[in-house]
């Protein structure tokens, strides 16, 4: 059984909702009726590339002769999920299969989700960035452990996860876990990991509303905490008039967790709006289909996930209270490009 990860940058709730992975290159045909191994490819791909890319065929032709040839069923697959930021476990179910009326990304493989939606809080940092690697398609070798802890815990529990994996990374201490060359996205990816990290491990429940009361402070609005035993699901209150009785007045109910947020916690908060009111819904973690599904129903309410918190964060830094940046110290500076050769 081999690991493997892929990226996944164009597609989105498909993959999870069809069972599948899959890549682009929706210039080329059937792989399947490609001969002659990798040099077949690199043959194809170079008559279908312009010159100008001709030095990245080598890389593009394992790429697809491993997805095509290498993956076995049976194998798991470690796809980071660009929507939300989270981290998904499959098994790969079905042979390579060419989707010739899809609009793209028509190589795919069939896969069986087992674990959807993991916070990437879950695994270690060097498990991160291995995952983190710049190639669409890769073995996972050196935390495949780490992976294969989470896919047979037997809880969907984050903390309950966590743990698994946590006893998994300590059983298996490399010696080589010294970090790849930085590169631009994986350092902003280490830096909004951090940030997550802190908000998670270092605030209370009570902590992590009053953050979120700071924030939207730091985002232009006046915000207050309510009483903690008598909030009746809103946590914080929000408003733009600084008396704080001209409409719209905003509710807001935040959850300090990683764990994906189902539908009964956000009709509670809709449950408690009065008119022309707006509603915001705060969490370190996802939302579940249903649950995104009453964000589309429901004019004047937002749902933000731990990866948007994060981006606001980063995005307002310094209006943000030094009590809180005091907890997770950044610096501005300039990287090199992912794009440098």
């Amino acid at each position: 059984m081999q690991f493997w990860g892929i990226h996944n940058d164009t597609l989105s709730t498909e993959l999870l909702e069809d069972s599948f992975v899959s890549l682009s290159w929706d210039n080329i045909g059937d792989l399947s009726q490609i001969p002659d191994g990798r040099e077949g490819l690199k043959a194809e791909l170079a008559r279908n590339t312009p010159e100008d890319a001709h030095k990245a065929i080598p890389i593009w032709a394992g790429i697809l002769l491993r997805f095509r040839d290498e993956i076995k069923i049976g194998d798991v697959v470690v796809a980071p999920y660009k929507p939300d930021s989270t981290i998904n476990i499959g098994i790969v179910k079905g042979p390579y299969e060419f989707a010739a009326n899809e609009p793209t990304h028509r190589h795919r493989r069939s896969i069986e989700w087992k674990k959807i939606g993991l916070s990437r809080t879950v695994f270690t940092q060097p498990a991160l960035y291995e995952i983190g690697s710049a190639i669409t398609l890769f073995k996972i070798r050196k935390h495949s452990h780490e992976f294969l802890a989470a896919l047979k815990a037997r809880t969907e529990d984050v903390e309950k996860v966590t743990a698994d994996v946590e006893r998994a990374a300590a059983s298996f201490v490399s010696d080589d876990d010294a970090l790849d060359e930085p590169r631009a996205s994986r350092i902003e990816r280490h830096t909004r990991d951090f940030v997550l990290e802190v908000l998670l491990e270092r605030l209370s429940h009570r902590q992590f509303e009053e953050f979120s009361a700071d924030l939207l402070r730091a985002l232009g609005y006046q915000a207050r905490v309510t009483s903690y035993s008598q909030d009746g699901g809103v946590d914080v209150i929000a408003h733009k008039d600084p008396l704080g009785v001209e409409p719209p007045l905003i509710k807001v109910q935040c959850k300090h967790t990683t764990s994906t947020i189902g539908s009964p916690d956000v009709q509670q908060l809709i449950g408690t709006r009065g008119t022309g009111e707006l509603l915001v819904f705060m969490t370190l973690g996802t939302y579940s289909r249903e649950a995104l599904g009453s964000e589309r129903q429901v004019p004047g309410l937002r749902l933000l996930s731990g990866e948007d918190i994060v981006t606001l964060v980063l995005e307002n830094y310094a209006a943000l209270p030094e009590r809180w940046r005091s907890l997770m110290p950044l610096t501005p500076l300039l990287v090199v490009s992912d794009a440098a050769s």
